[in-house]
């Protein structure tokens, strides 16, 4: 129960690799802050989660879209809690070749996998400034490393958001706070599931595991960031592709 007395904030976690990382936490001990883009979703793993592992829990709908949704929805958590551990997971695809690419397919991934960034963690990151402790940990991509056909702006985001982690990493390493990034690659989740059987396999070839990752696979690097186990680690990019990168 390494992380008991911690207080940690994921967004997106109502569902796959987020869930996977709050239910993680939770088993060591960390209370939880569930947001989704519905607010009966959050609410409904925030349930689940605190009777799994006896640990507080809130949910928050977070509307990523919006800014003005998401200032409000952190000053009410603000108002709830104070988070020590921040996991800026939340995001969306919206893939097209680039020449076929409509404005708005761009511009919403940037909002929510970039943008949202700065408006959730600016605040966050001054209550941590204060109490001398924080782990800000963001979930990038392989794709953010290596780019990929008919993803070139949710690429950009996660090859910004490495920039974001790195530059961050030396503002506050002062103050006690870390921030590190983890790259998942190809992960087993209800995206890839839907992909046609041949296409998984194309990419099953790429990693020499053979396989693709599990959502725990993310969850257990995030763990081990937001440990006192990562203390001396800041501004790093964890992979977990199986070797394809």
């Amino acid at each position: 129960m390494e992380l008991a007395g911690k207080t940690a904030l994921i967004t997106g976690s109502n569902r796959g690799i987020g869930k996977a990382i709050a239910q993680k936490l939770a088993e060591n001990g960390a209370d939880i802050i569930i947001t989704a883009p519905v607010k009966s979703d959050a609410e409904s793993t925030a349930n689940e989660i605190k009777e799994r592992y006896n640990v507080k829990t809130y949910a928050f709908e977070l509307n990523l879209l919006d800014v003005s949704s998401i200032e409000d929805t952190v000053k009410e958590i603000e108002k709830t809690t104070t988070v020590d551990i921040l996991v800026n997971n939340a995001g969306i695809t919206k893939d097209n070749l680039f020449i076929r690419m409509k404005k708005e397919e761009w511009e919403d991934v940037i909002k929510v996998n970039f943008t949202s960034i700065f408006y959730i963690t600016q605040p966050i990151v001054k209550q941590m400034i204060k109490k001398r402790w924080g782990r800000v940990i963001n979930i990038s991509s392989v794709v953010g490393i290596m780019g990929n056909a008919g993803q070139t702006n949710y690429s950009a985001t996660k090859a910004a958001l490495i920039g974001f982690t790195k530059s961050l990493a030396k503002e506050v390493g002062s103050r006690g706070i870390t921030v590190n990034a983890v790259a998942p690659g190809f992960i087993d989740t209800p995206m890839t599931q839907g992909l046609p059987e041949d296409i998984k396999e194309a990419y099953k070839k790429q990693i020499p595991l053979g396989r693709f990752g599990s959502p725990e696979d993310v969850a257990n690097a995030v763990l081990f960031l937001a440990s006192e186990k990562a203390s001396y680690i800041t501004g790093e990019v964890i992979n977990v592709n199986g070797g394809m990168l």
